[in-house]
């Protein structure tokens, strides 16, 4: 992947990727936000942030309120049986590939946003409006 222009995310500047669309196989839902692919690792979903899975919050850092791993078994319903295709637009601070992310077609952040198991933070979700 060829670098391109540096992103903020969680106020750390990373370097950009250019998008790249990918398979993500047999994906995994880490936790409300976070994906694991077998061919590309961990993959952040862009542009929200959900609660974290319990002890994971670290002291003086924004949590987002609510319920970690329902979240996560919100995120692993939408991605199951589903083909997961995410285009990457850089990497984050610990080195997870940050992606735009769909299952079946849907946008992955406007879906859990939509049910309420995350907030958009680190940039804007561009969502279709529900009628």
């Amino acid at each position: 992947m060829a670098h391109a222009t540096a992103l903020r995310h969680g106020g750390v500047a990373v370097p950009a990727l250019t998008a790249l669309a990918m398979l993500c196989a047999s994906p995994v839902a880490v936790d409300g936000d976070t994906l694991r692919c077998a061919d590309i690792g961990l993959v952040r979903l862009l542009h929200i942030d959900a609660p974290e899975m319990p002890g994971h919050c670290r002291p003086g850092r924004r949590c987002v309120p609510g319920d970690g791993r329902e979240a996560q078994r919100v995120l692993a319903g939408l991605i199951a049986r589903r083909r997961v295709v995410c285009s990457a637009e850089g990497r984050d601070a610990y080195g997870r590939v940050l992606a735009l992310c769909t299952a079946g077609g849907a946008d992955l952040s406007c879906a859990m946003v939509a049910r309420g198991q995350a907030v958009e933070r680190y940039g804007r979700l561009s969502c279709p409006r529900r009628r």
